[in-house]
């Protein structure tokens, strides 16, 4: 079974943010909860975005791929955008709630995200390119939590967060409920045993290691 994979939504985003980018993907996800991945073309997008054919084609010339690098990069953004520098706590309290901050956004296009990641299962390729452009994801996300992604330390701080993650959104993917209180314990559960291996080898307090 492929790993769950980041897929986030864009809706409530700063007005900061490139619109036509925020209807690219919203638009996405409504081709795929009715058509599934393989059922995303040209002409679904344009009448899901309401966007011509011809403008998609130039902002995605490399077709629906382009459109997950976009929305890894626009969620990224509005995770930063939403917290508050400076924000105090513990660094594990920052990484939840950066994490669950991302979770939160994706859950108007359940459906859509939801369909695509059981559809991954029968595409590799796919998976693994996503899955390579995790650590750029959560290197951000470090940095907006306010904790070091640089350097060996950092680079382990980042393997660790995309174990922590991935657990995380397997756990979402079996969450059907409104609170998701299902999803924030296995968020915690993953983040012990992070902090577990950090102490293993000796990091400092806070850091996590892949798991």
């Amino acid at each position: 079974m492929a790993p769950a994979l980041p897929i986030p939504h864009l809706d409530g985003m700063s007005d900061t943010h490139d619109a036509t980018e925020s209807r690219l993907v919203t638009g996405l996800w409504q081709v795929v909860a009715a058509h599934g991945w393989q059922g995303v073309t040209l002409r679904r997008l344009a009448a899901a975005t309401g966007l011509a054919a011809a403008d998609i084609r130039v902002r995605c010339p490399g077709g629906p791929r382009d459109l997950l690098a976009l929305q890894a990069r626009l969620l990224d953004e509005a995770v930063a955008s939403g917290t508050v520098p400076g924000q105090g706590g513990t660094p594990r309290d920052r990484i939840f709630d950066v994490l669950m901050r991302r979770i939160d956004a994706m859950q108007p296009h359940r459906a859509g995200m939801l369909r695509f990641l059981d559809e991954l299962r029968t595409d590799p390729g796919l998976a693994l390119c996503l899955v390579a452009g995790l650590p750029r994801s959560m290197a951000r996300l470090l940095e907006t939590a306010e904790i070091e992604s640089r350097g060996l330390s950092g680079a382990l701080r980042v393997q660790g967060l995309v174990g922590v993650w991935l657990a995380t959104l397997r756990a979402w993917q079996r969450d059907g409920s409104a609170d998701l209180g299902a999803t924030m314990a296995a968020l915690d559960r993953a983040l012990d045993r992070a902090e577990q291996v950090a102490r293993t080898l000796r990091l400092t307090p806070g850091d996590l290691a892949a798991g």
